[in-house]
Formats: structure tokens, sequence, C-alpha cells
């Protein structure tokens, strides 16, 4: 017989009536395993929450030693004594090697002297006069830089507020002459660019005109 003429054969293949009794002609095979996974077993601890990939990384930044790190970050490391003397060290070396090679391609110069309280305050010092027009060439115009000179004799003051009572006699009696100087220097040329200003009202050269020759002029 074909393929085609074979009759269909159906089988009933239910173990129970619809009145809920065995069916005498049932199928005694046992019924075969479904390969459904199991269920999950309900867990007991309670509801888990999720947390979002942006709200983990912030927990995870926040958490971190390296946030802690930056949240200090302004704040200065604090140096260990063995630190600093490696860095001073070292420090002295390089500058040692450069005083060797700028004598060997000057022979005869003499080695520079080394750095002290005096040389501090001179340097302000010129710093400051230099600021308030004293270095002008004669004949010129004074530049004057008041904030310059301002800071410059400020910075004089914290460094005598500094270190008072840690100064031989030569040494405050230099930086308070330097403090008296440029403190009455300041007053000095203030003064004239206000003469100067109120030259250039009614009276004066005009509103429009410049300094005379020989006034000083302001920087900023």
């Amino acid at each position: 017989m074909s393929e085609q003429n074979k009759p269909f054969v159906i089988t009933d293949r239910r173990k129970f009536t619809s009145d809920g009794e065995p069916r005498p002609d049932a199928d005694p095979s046992p019924e075969k395993e479904r390969n459904d996974p199991p269920p999950a077993p309900a867990s007991t601890a309670g509801p888990v929450a999720v947390e979002s990939p942006s709200s983990a990384a912030a927990t995870h930044d926040a958490a971190s030693p390296e946030s802690a790190d930056y949240a200090q970050a302004d704040e200065p490391p604090a140096l260990t004594a063995e630190q600093s003397n490696q860095a001073r060290s070292a420090y002295q070396q390089t500058a040692d090697r450069l005083d060797t090679a700028i004598r060997a391609a000057n022979p005869g110069m003499d080695h520079p002297p080394a750095m002290s309280f005096e040389q501090i305050v001179h340097s302000v010092y010129m710093s400051a006069i230099m600021q308030l027009g004293g270095a002008t060439p004669e004949g010129q115009q004074p530049q004057v830089d008041l904030m310059g000179a301002r800071q410059s004799v400020d910075m004089l003051g914290v460094l005598a507020e500094k270190t008072k009572g840690n100064l031989t006699p030569d040494e405050a009696r230099l930086l308070d002459s330097a403090l008296f100087e440029l403190r009455m220097g300041f007053l000095e040329i203030t003064q004239a660019l206000a003469r100067s200003a109120a030259a250039k009202g009614p009276g004066g050269n005009g509103p429009g005109a410049g300094p005379a020759p020989g006034r000083p002029s302001i920087v900023r």
C-alpha cells in the first residue's frame, strides 16, 4: 500500500474519562517527563533593590579611595622630614653643578654669594623703588605702578611681622629702614599724582592735557 493510501490512526492517550474515572483502554506507558527547567526557589530575603548604572558608579566613586584623595586635592600633602631632606639635598647638588658649569665657562668668576636675609630685603626694596618710578632715566616721564609698589611694601611688612623677635639688630634695622623709606616714597608719589590730577581741572592744564613733564604717571 502506498504512503498516500495508508489510513490515519488516532490514538486517545487520555488516562481518565470526562467523569474522572480511569480509562480501561488508556495507554499504560508512563508519561514522558518534561524538560522544562524547575522554577527558581522563592527568596525569603525580601525585595532586592536594583541600582541603575549611574547610581552604582556614583556610589563606587564616593566610596573609593581615589575619590577621597580627589576631595583632599586642595590640601597640601604632609611632607616627612626625610622627603624634605631629600629635596634639599637634590636641589643643592643641582645648584652646585650649575655653579661649576658657569665658572668653567667664565674663568676667574667668583662664586656667587649665598642668599641671606639682607639680600631678600634689598631685592624687594629695589623692586618697589622701580615700581615707584625711581629707576626712570633723567628727562623721561616716570611710569608708576602703584599697585605693584603697594604689594612690594606690604610684602616687606609681612616679612617684618613674621620675623619679629628672630632677627639680629642689624637685620631688624635694615628692614625697618627699608619699610620707612618705601612708605614715605609711596605717600610722596600718591600726593604728586593727586596734585597732577587736580592741575587738570579748572585753572590747570585742561581736562585733556597729560601730566606735566617730569611728573609721574600711573601705570595701573
